[in-house]
């Protein structure tokens, strides 16, 4: 029997807000690297409230890992002038891959609102990051459909237009419904969109955090999870070994589906990320030097 080859991944983390948590991050990406990813991304807060911890955590990444790092950027309360100072900043520190993303509205806001001199939509911000440089650029995408989008055909589009805008990859929000991904992939196929589509994976880690994260993003949550983690609430490694478990089942199930990699939203814990990696056949790569960790956090 001839052994499956293991699925390319890659990470999203988010910048750290104190010392602790840069420690933190940091020996995730001591503990991951080995894994020899495609990419590392990291996110950019609404209203750009994280821009220049995200600059530089990736800044960090290029100078001390042998990973490629994506750096997120939304159209959020910035003008063109401002997202093109912060993308050429990323260009000039070694970064070629941006995620370029809408994003979401600031706390407080219901909708999202453009900044009047700004770019209007992820589409116009990857024209605009393509005419900049020569970016490899990402984008998003939404099995289950955008929370915003009129319709699956209008939100399909969308992404046909950030496409023609020079996108390469698209990216999934999180879904658990195997079945909503692979209607999607097929939908978008069948409007001649041949860029590659990496599902974006989350695996649950806490029950009611996640209903309330697939309400705001429109993401439906399978009903047997309730049951998976009836009782557990105050059993944490239980519930890490039960997510395990359910992010590898459909991991598994989209590879049998043809799926060729996988995009892991790790929320900065890289335990779970590690072990799910590792039941899916990936092991370090020993000509991958690990970054130094950080003293005294070990």
């Amino acid at each position: 029997m001839t052994k499956t080859s293991p699925p390319p991944v890659s990470f999203e983390f988010f910048p750290p807000k104190s010392s602790e948590m840069e420690a933190k991050l940091w020996r995730s990406l001591t503990r991951l690297a080995p894994l020899d990813p495609q990419f590392v991304s990291v996110t950019y807060g609404a209203g750009g409230t994280t821009r220049e911890r995200t600059h530089a955590t990736v800044k960090r990444v290029v100078d001390e890992t042998p990973i490629p790092p994506a750096a997120h950027l939304t159209c959020v309360g910035a003008s063109k002038h401002e997202v093109n100072r912060v993308a050429l900043a990323y260009w000039d520190a070694g970064i070629r891959h941006i995620v370029a993303l809408r994003g979401d509205p600031p706390p407080g806001e219901g909708s999202f609102t453009p900044h009047p001199d700004g770019y209007q939509n992820a589409a116009e911000l990857v024209s605009g990051l393509a005419e900049l440089r020569n970016f490899e650029i990402s984008v998003g995408c939404h099995p289950e459909v955008h929370p915003d989008a009129m319709s699956a055909e209008s939100d399909l589009d969308n992404l046909k237009s950030k496409i023609d805008a020079g996108a390469c990859r698209a990216i999934t929000q999180f879904f658990y419904a195997n079945d909503a991904f692979l209607r999607f992939r097929d939908r978008a196929a069948s409007a001649g969109i041949t860029i590659p589509i990496t599902p974006g994976i989350m695996p649950v880690t806490n029950y009611a955090q996640v209903l309330k994260f697939g309400k705001t993003c429109g993401v439906s949550v399978p009903q047997d999870f309730a049951e998976a983690f009836e009782g557990l609430d105050d059993q944490p490694d239980i519930r890490k070994l039960v997510s395990a478990d359910i992010a590898i089942q459909q991991c598994t199930a989209l590879m049998a589906e043809g799926v060729s990699a996988f995009h892991f939203y790790t929320l900065n814990r890289v335990s779970l990320t590690y072990a799910i990696c590792h039941m899916l056949g990936l092991r370090p790569n020993p000509d991958i030097i690990a970054p130094q960790k950080e003293g005294g956090t070990s």
